[in-house]
């Protein structure tokens, strides 16, 4: 699966991309191939010319599926996009290059040595309800986070000074390095210089929300753009925050966002103008605008892991001699941006070899030396695991793919299923060898993907551990140049691929109908980020054609 989201979601529309893909007119040019370098820059600004009269309730079809609406313990994509609207952090997103803008923090500076930062807050911050935000109420979030059972993001706060030990319960609040120095000042000392922190703190994870009594999230108050109008639970309606600090740079008064798989239904919405933006639940071919559609690569890839609980998959030995066997041309068939690497190399991130090659005789010979090695015998059937989501084909597909690859290895592949949307967070308490993720990056950086196999993190789904891979990922996060950091990171994944800890199958790409001719605020970008606070209706200039009766 993801963004479980640094953001999760499903690959659900592979038919949907071949589609179009074979379908599309010259002008669309081509897609992204398992080449291309991402590169965060985007396309020109707007000419924003924002009329008032125009701005009404924009609509918007998603994939179904149940919403968690808690910020600090939502997983998905689909979440993580609603979640930027109602809450906000000391940073936001730029919705065409997605670096860090300030946002509650009006300023910010960097100490010498780089592991102390101090944020200016805005005047007159408030939720909206009235109640005023301040650094107490920023340092009371990000403690809570911490505090949380089975927050996935927590562990990206370890880069503060004592957060690991508190989320562990190993130390007082007073003793983790995040400090309100008064209402408008807040302090936060890191271990190391980590560069990439503002751009962490975009995400939705580390934005201020209200507390309950005891603690837990207030869902019912907000901190960003928009507020929660009506929740149906396939349906969901926003409205613009008043109280919001940036108000006035909010067009759209209302936002209505509906659950749809039904991809012809959901084109025909859109032809009539009763949806305005088709989130991948589209059939391309039933689209009249054929210039509506968006598609490109992400920073995100789709790859098959190996839990660390089971002998004999707990060993490296064993699981590369079952990577050696995979055809991967056979499973990987099916993907456009085909993905030989966990990260899709940004600009300045290449020199990771990729898994590529198939050999059921070196297969054989390496089962046959990982068993002496343990003392299996050579005739002893093994099993494996593969746990999907009992209404995948697609993992279905690929179950039978690595069932008969694995058969002359004298291991025998068992499929077990739990419900889809019970997927990712069964994965913990799961008795299986082998899932599935897709992941997206919350940030253009390698430590967005390489995070979810840090031992100490709330995102590790494997529990792999390697102390080689710990320390790579420790001087990465030393470091204050940018090629020195991606050079350890680039070795951290070499090692992670040599390990035979993940299978990559295809690099993520994104699918949207929106008219850009009568949307504004809404880009392309390597994140697949959206902000609705940028969002608003064009003036539609229509151009008479000649000679038409």
């Amino acid at each position: 699966m993801e963004k479980y989201s640094l953001r999760f979601f499903f690959i659900i529309f592979s038919f949907v991309f071949a589609n179009f893909v074979f379908s599309q007119s010259a002008d669309q040019g081509p897609v992204e191939n398992q080449d291309t370098i991402i590169d965060v820059e985007s396309e020109k600004s707007d000419d924003k010319n924002i009329i008032d009269s125009l701005q009404r309730n924009f609509t918007i079809i998603t994939a179904q599926q149940p919403w968690n609406l808690d910020i600090h313990t939502a997983t998905y994509s689909s979440e993580a996009q609603i979640l930027d609207s109602l809450y906000e952090g000391l940073f936001s997103y730029d919705p065409k290059t997605l670096e860090p803008l300030p946002a509650l923090a009006e300023s910010y500076k960097i100490s010498r040595d780089k592991k102390r930062w101090t944020f200016t807050l805005r005047e007159n911050l408030e939720f909206s309800n009235g109640e005023k935000i301040n650094a107490y109420t920023v340092k009371n979030s990000w403690l809570s986070l911490l505090r949380t059972h089975n927050a996935p993001y927590a562990s990206m706060l370890d880069c503060i000074k004592g957060a690991a030990e508190y989320r562990e319960g190993k130390i007082s609040d007073s003793e983790v390095g995040i400090n309100a120095r008064n209402e408008k000042t807040l302090v936060v000392s890191l271990i190391n210089p980590t560069a990439h922190f503002s751009k962490l703190l975009c995400h939705h994870a580390f934005a201020v929300c209200s507390l309950n009594q005891n603690g837990s999230t207030d869902t019912s108050v907000f901190s960003g753009a928009f507020t929660i109008k009506e929740n149906t639970g396939s349906s969901l309606v926003l409205e613009k925050n008043e109280k919001y600090w940036d108000a006035k740079n909010v067009h759209l008064p209302q936002i209505t966002i509906k659950q749809s798989n039904e991809v012809k239904e959901n084109s025909w919405s859109y032809n009539d103008g009763s949806a305005d933006w088709l989130s991948g639940m589209v059939d391309t071919n039933a689209l009249l605008n054929k210039n509506s559609i968006r598609i490109s690569a992400i920073f995100g890839t789709e790859f098959l892991f190996f839990s660390c609980k089971n002998k004999p998959w707990n060993d490296a030995d064993f699981r590369n001699a079952l990577i050696t066997a995979v055809p991967w041309e056979e499973l990987r068939k099916t993907g456009l941006v085909k993905a030989s690497t966990l990260i899709y190399p940004l600009a300045g991130y290449q020199g990771v070899n990729g898994i590529t090659e198939t050999s059921g005789e070196d297969a054989l010979e390496m089962m046959e030396e990982a068993r002496k090695k343990l003392g299996v015998s050579k005739d002893e059937k093994l099993t494996v695991t593969f746990g999907i989501s009992s209404i995948s084909e697609r993992q279905k597909s690929q179950a039978e793919i690595l069932k008969k690859a694995w058969e002359p290895l004298g291991v025998e592949l068992k499929i077990q299923t739990t419900p889809d949307d019970r997927y990712i967070d069964s994965i913990p308490g799961w008795n299986a060898d082998i899932f599935s993720y897709s992941w997206i990056g919350d940030f253009a950086d390698p430590i967005a993907f390489l995070e979810l196999f840090r031992a100490n993190s709330t995102l590790n789904p494997s529990k792999w551990q390697n102390e080689k891979f710990e320390e790579l990922i420790q001087k990465a996060n030393e470091s204050t140049d940018n090629g020195e950091h991606y050079k350890y990171l680039a070795q951290a994944e070499q090692l992670l691929l040599d390990e035979g800890e993940v299978m990559p199958i295809t690099h993520s790409i994104s699918l949207h109908a929106v008219n850009l001719q009568q949307v504004g605020g809404w880009y392309v970008n390597a994140l697949d980020i959206h902000p609705f606070k940028y969002l608003y209706f064009k003036e539609v200039k229509v151009e008479s054609a000649p000679n038409i009766i």
